[in-house]
């Protein structure tokens, strides 16, 4: 009976505008449901969540990464969209999701990814249901897959060329934008897994220090020497992977946290986010 079902390019039009499939997916669908706008619709949903199913174990280690802050400069979010290929991740469609996403979480700010993807996309469609529809239309693992969020006194968003790579960073007081993107540009680059010493998990410090000890014993220092070697690898690490104590990447002769006091004494970080493609 729906092989006899005439489909008019003014429907299949209205069906592509509000679900972005494909010409041929949408008068498929339609003919399918004979003609029924609804029912098409779900059509295309099942479609993509059956193509969701079929890659769910697939790696999803490409797509865009972005940075943005409010207009008062009060609020920041992180967003990660990933997809299977590199190619997918430079496609519009994809971009123009991503985007509309990130622009909806700094709106809306959600708490979490999952409240994320609950938020409403378009009116009809949530987040969620949105990306299973674009799976379905572009046949790869889609995920939106981390997002972070800052509320500070002020707040900066670093986006590295090319869109793999992203930050925010909170600030206690407003500082100028070129001394908080230089901040930005700094937990960028230096990838620190902590603000301070104080911030680092009990966890890590635990494994820097058992490393230290075991690559002192197979080098065959002294027992009683063993302790201080692996103090002094944290030490090490603490000044490689805390924000703070880092050196400053705009000049090596002092630290970031030494670079804040030059700018104003009571300047302090708050917090800051990160993430990296791969």
């Amino acid at each position: 009976m729906s092989a006899t079902i005439a489909i008019s390019a003014a429907e299949v039009n209205r069906l592509r505008q509000v679900t972005g499939a494909g010409m041929m997916d949408c008068k498929k669908s339609l003919v399918e449901a004979e003609g029924n706008f609804d029912k098409a619709i779900e059509i295309l949903r099942k479609k993509g969540q059956k193509v969701a199913a079929s890659r769910a174990e697939r790696e999803a280690k490409e797509g865009v990464v972005l940075a943005k802050t409010s207009a008062d400069g009060k609020k920041g979010i992180l967003l990660s969209v990933n997809s299977e290929t590199d190619f997918v991740a430079r496609n519009e469609e994809f971009a123009a999701f991503a985007e509309t996403v990130s622009t909806l979480a700094l709106e809306k700010f959600p708490a979490d990814v999952d409240a994320l993807k609950a938020l409403s996309y378009n009116g009809t469609l949530s987040v969620n249901d949105k990306l299973t529809e674009l799976v379905g239309k572009i046949g790869e693992k889609l995920e939106v897959s981390r997002y972070e969020t800052i509320n500070a006194e002020k707040v900066v968003a670093y986006n590295h060329p090319g869109n793999k790579l992203a930050t925010i960073v909170g600030f206690t007081k407003n500082v100028s934008d070129d001394v908080a993107r230089n901040i930005a540009m700094q937990v960028a680059a230096m990838s620190p897994v902590s603000l301070d010493k104080s911030d680092v998990p009990q966890s890590f410090i635990d494994s820097e220090l058992e490393v230290g000890r075991e690559l002192a014993r197979k080098e065959g220092k002294p027992e009683n020497m063993i302790e201080k070697i692996a103090q002094g690898k944290l030490s090490k690490f603490y000044a490689e992977s805390t924000l703070l104590n880092q050196e400053y990447i705009r000049d090596g002769k002092q630290t970031v946290s030494q670079y804040l006091a030059s700018v104003d004494k009571d300047l302090k970080v708050t917090g800051f986010k990160r993430i990296a493609l791969g």
